[in-house]
């Protein structure tokens, strides 16, 4: 048997949930179009005849503007020196902006094994795939460049098999049925989180916290509620929307995908209240399960 650790890392907005839930085959990574959708790392478990493989997908590393933002950064961070093989997702030149500039810093000094991924590839042709590829081969710290589409599905078994080569004798961490190792009441408050990104504008999503607050399991019917906190008076009424559209939406929308999660009828109960400036407390961070006080 063969195992190991891989972090997928990367600004926010790369592909990283998507990469991650096209190695598995399976989504248990919430993904948006919305910067900073990942805010814990995920762990997902690949199992084949002879490897297992824990590939943890980060938040996107990014210059913090709050407590949330620095638990984020420090999470993704942290699998640096935690995994076996690093996955560096970009889908831009180096030469675009300084977020991934500022990553390559950090990634310099690591000895770990490390790629580069770049995704998106059905987006954009061969002249900005070529540029990309020589500004990073250029630097001479990548044990190879992969060329990817996580959406498509396009050259995600190279990744599959290119990691697979850094795995060594080792044992079988999670039962090979097992696809996360996240508790079910994580998974389905990041499914209410995502609908809500998909249904709220710009500014809303990064100031909301999603809890589960009761969950039962009955015979017939799982009970569910959930707490949606943000911070301001204007974010409530905007989660909720006219005559409650917006909310029942989001709700309808969680339910379906909770219900082909736990392969069971879902009664979910969705409420709304103000927690003021809870990204900069941390007691409200360690209380949303964020790190620990």
């Amino acid at each position: 048997m063969k195992s190991g650790f891989i972090g997928i890392i990367g600004r926010p907005n790369v592909g990283k949930s998507t990469l991650l839930n096209a190695i598995l085959g399976e989504k248990i990574a919430i993904a948006t179009d919305k910067p900073q959708t990942t805010r814990n790392s995920i762990r997902g478990i690949y199992n084949d005849e002879d490897t297992q493989m824990i590939f943890i997908d980060t938040p996107g590393i990014h210059k913090p503007r709050n407590k949330l933002g620095e638990y984020m950064t420090g999470s993704a961070l942290a699998t640096f020196e935690e995994v076996d093989v690093i996955l560096f997702l970009v889908d831009d030149e180096l030469s675009s902006g300084p977020g991934d500039k500022y990553i390559v810093e950090l990634l310099r000094e690591v000895k770990t094994p490390k790629y580069l991924i770049i995704n998106k590839i059905d987006t954009f042709g061969p002249d900005k795939y070529k540029q990309i590829f020589d500004e990073y081969s250029e630097l001479g710290m990548f044990d190879g460049i992969l060329g990817i589409s996580a959406k498509k599905n396009t050259n995600v078994s190279d990744v599959i098999s290119t990691v697979k080569r850094h795995m060594e004798d080792g044992p079988m961490y999670f039962p090979p049925d097992m696809a996360t190792d996240n508790p079910v009441r994580f998974l389905v408050s990041e499914i209410v989180r995502e609908k809500l990104l998909m249904y709220l504008n710009e500014e809303v999503p990064h100031g909301i916290a999603v809890e589960v607050e009761y969950f039962k399991e009955n015979p017939k019917m799982t009970d569910i509620s959930v707490v949606i906190y943000c911070e301001k008076k204007s974010h409530k009424g905007i989660i909720i929307g006219k005559q409650g559209h917006t909310l029942k939406g989001v709700g309808v929308a969680a339910r379906k995908e909770i219900e082909a999660l736990l392969g069971c009828r879902v009664n979910l109960k969705t409420w709304v209240k103000i927690k003021e400036n809870w990204r900069d407390s941390d007691i409200a961070l360690s209380n949303f399960g964020y790190y620990e006080q």
